[in-house]
């Protein structure tokens, strides 16, 4: 009797360690992702109050400075509060970038449509970004290429949609403001201000506002204090729909 107790309890053990590992298993299919859903709606709803220090880009512009060498280098980044920042530069953002910006819910699906149709050409690629998924992105995810880019891209919707739950669309413009780049390690609108104009982003007039939207298609190639041609044409289309948008008012946002 005592042999077969001891013939039987190898047998239960090995039966155990399977059982164990598929808790494991389930354990983390369950937990991880309402861990990471709720990481992140806090991650979006702190950032709803509190200014960000810095951004993912940034720290991406650090790693890629340290990276070639530049152990000095350091960014330009000045926030100031929406009411301290020419409401002129705001509506030129929206103009350049976004127009839907003040009435859609994240995503312009009509301009996401007109770039695949684009794009279907073999044209140059265009993209469809509004300010909301370039906020997100620039905030917590990186630039990506390959499969990087499309998993990136998952995550950018989805931060997308948190930004536009719990922001207002004057915090999505204050903040986009404050931590897009507007040139070679540039960031926000007081530092660019200050940099490339000698002025604070409260006295920005239209023209200087719309040569910052102008760059930021490539802020390190353009630049907003020596424009070339293409951001002189592009900075007076973008002065022309500002008018067309009928002004400061269409981004008096609530």
């Amino acid at each position: 009797m005592g042999h077969a107790d001891e013939v039987s309890n190898p047998g239960t053990h090995a039966t155990s360690r399977p059982r164990g590992r598929v808790r494991w298993w389930r354990w983390l299919f369950l937990w991880l992702p309402l861990l990471f859903v709720l990481t992140t709606v806090v991650q979006v709803a702190v950032l709803r109050f509190v200014d960000p220090p810095l951004t993912a880009f940034m720290v991406g512009r650090y790693v890629e400075a340290w990276g070639d060498g530049d152990r000095g280098f350091a960014l330009a980044y000045d926030w100031r509060d929406a009411d301290e920042i020419s409401r002129l530069l705001p509506l030129a953002l929206v103009a350049a970038e976004d127009q839907q910006f003040p009435v859609h819910d994240g995503f312009d699906f009509e301009a996401i449509e007109k770039a695949r149709k684009h794009n279907a050409k073999g044209r140059k690629v265009r993209g469809a970004s509004t300010i909301s998924q370039q906020l997100a992105k620039n905030l917590f995810l990186w630039r990506g290429s390959g499969w990087s880019r499309w998993a990136r891209k998952g995550l950018e919707v989805w931060y997308t949609v948190l930004i536009e739950a719990i922001w207002p669309k004057s915090r999505i413009m204050e903040v986009y403001a404050n931590v897009i780049e507007y040139g070679d390690g540039v960031y926000g609108a007081q530092a660019a201000s200050r940099r490339f104009f000698g002025k604070d982003a409260a006295k920005l007039t239209a023209a200087e506002a719309a040569r910052l939207a102008a760059v930021l298609p490539n802020p390190r190639k353009y630049s907003a204090a020596k424009p070339g041609p293409y951001v002189q044409r592009r900075s007076r289309s973008i002065q022309r729909q500002m008018r067309a948008l009928g002004g400061t008012a269409y981004v008096a946002f609530e």
